[in-house]
């Protein structure tokens, strides 16, 4: 009998063993990264770790406020400029917005229907956030190149500091310079914002903040004009006073609209400053950001033309309903657009990685690719126990791109205390058998 219950004994401990062992847990609260993206279809990256694609205007991703943060962001589309910035992690419970603007870009070898300019920003003191048109561009001193020419919004925030707003121009192969000068804040307060109904959108001294509900952090003590606005409501707007240190909450109840036989269309384009016709009548201009407003449209459907020098004509058909806004986000196509293929070397460290070209799978490294379209690509390298790797490249017509990556192993996690406390267990167990077993 007893020769019998050792096997099974000997059996018991090794599954004991065998258990699967928890190692450090990510878990913890939730919230999420919401990235706005002018551009359906971009690839973001948090970290360098591929997250998913840009649909309908917007990518949210879930994270844990207990792993290791993300601190970087890069939202990229072929055929565009890649988008690089830096990310705030979200409490539990709340959702961190980022804006990503990716610009329509060209090849070398082909001549752009519109030059670009750029803009120099510097601050004082130094190292103020650097917002154009409402996206993080970066800390000043700072150079942004590759703007289309019109009119922008440059802001630098600084904590302690208020925040300073100016406008400027660029033209064509110009560069324009902008200072500013922040003044610190004396004393500064918070604002809490509710609404009914809820995921309104706030302005504060007519800058976007985000949308109810919403907390405010260092906002100057004193008089302010709050503003919120949502689909089939009357905007609702008021002065507030934010106190010294203090915290006001502010409860908004927002006017629904009567029900009426008309609605909205709001018109954006990329780039802007595109002419609008509305069923052959013209209302307006597309703005560099932002959409261009048509109010009490009738229901039913509709024509929308938008006209831009340089590019090809945009036409679309949509419907409207009563009470309801409906969007149409127009992406310009230039008149003369990068065409031809060209290759791409591709070579990893190891060898044997899978690549991918948008997402694409094209074969496994060292490889050569031909027939690539013109312009920029996104490419990932993917290989078992070794960590996923992007990087961005530009095929030119005619001739071969090469990109090489070097793959860092997956570490692994650190085994748990649990797993030696079971070992030693099993080891005792096995011990008292052995030492009672009669000679």
């Amino acid at each position: 009998m007893k020769n019998v219950m050792l096997p099974c004994i000997l059996i018991s401990v090794l599954f004991l063993v065998m258990l699967p062992v928890t190692g450090e847990m990510i878990g913890g609260g939730e919230g999420w990264i919401r990235v706005d993206c002018n551009v359906d279809g971009a690839a973001v990256s948090f970290n360098g770790e591929y997250k998913g694609v840009t649909s309908g205007g917007s990518l949210t991703v879930p994270v844990y406020t207990t792993a290791t943060p993300y601190s970087a962001i890069t939202v990229s589309k072929s055929g565009y400029t890649t988008y690089s910035g830096g990310l705030t992690m979200p409490t539990e419970g709340q959702t961190v917005t980022v804006y990503a603007t990716l610009n329509p870009i060209y090849s070398p070898t082909t001549s752009p229907p519109v030059r670009t300019g750029s803009i120099s920003v510097e601050s004082s003191p130094a190292g103020a956030d650097i917002y154009l048109d409402g996206s993080y561009r970066g800390r000043a001193p700072l150079t942004i190149s590759g703007l289309w020419p019109g009119d922008y919004t440059v802001s630098a925030e600084m904590s302690g500091y208020r925040t300073f707003t100016t406008t400027t121009s660029i033209s064509p192969d110009t560069h324009s310079s902008v200072y500013c000068p922040l003044s610190p804040i004396s004393s500064s307060g918070a604002l809490y914002i509710l609404s009914t109904p809820s995921d309104a959108t706030v302005m504060l001294d007519g800058m976007y903040k985000g949308r109810t509900p919403l907390t405010i952090s260092n906002v100057a003590a004193g008089t302010h004009l709050l503003q919120l606005d949502s689909p089939n409501y009357y905007d609702w707007k008021s002065t507030v006073e934010v106190p010294e240190g203090g915290t006001r909450t502010v409860s908004a109840t927002l006017n629904p609209m009567p029900s009426s036989s008309t609605g909205w269309i709001y018109v954006s384009s990329s780039p802007g400053g595109a002419s609008v016709t509305l069923d052959g009548n013209a209302v307006g201009q597309t703005p560099s950001s932002g959409s261009l407003k048509l109010n009490s449209v009738a229901a039913g459907d509709h024509t929308v033309v938008l006209d831009r020098a340089g590019y090809k004509r945009y036409t679309v058909r949509t419907s409207v309903s009563p009470n309801t806004v409906s969007e149409v986000s127009a992406v310009m196509v230039p008149e003369s657009a990068p065409s031809g293929t060209g290759s791409l070397s591709v070579s990893s460290s190891p060898s044997g990685a899978n690549i991918l070209v948008d997402n694409n799978f094209i074969g496994i490294s060292p490889l050569t690719a031909h027939d690539i379209a013109v312009g920029e690509h996104l490419v990932t390298f993917r290989m078992d126990g070794y960590q996923d790797y992007s990087t961005s490249a530009l095929v030119n017509a005619g001739t071969t791109s090469t990109v090489s990556a070097a793959l860092l192993p997956v570490t692994p996690a650190p085994k748990s205390p649990a797993f030696v406390l079971t070992v030693l267990l099993a080891l005792g167990i096995l011990g008292f058998i052995v030492s009672g077993k009669p000679e």
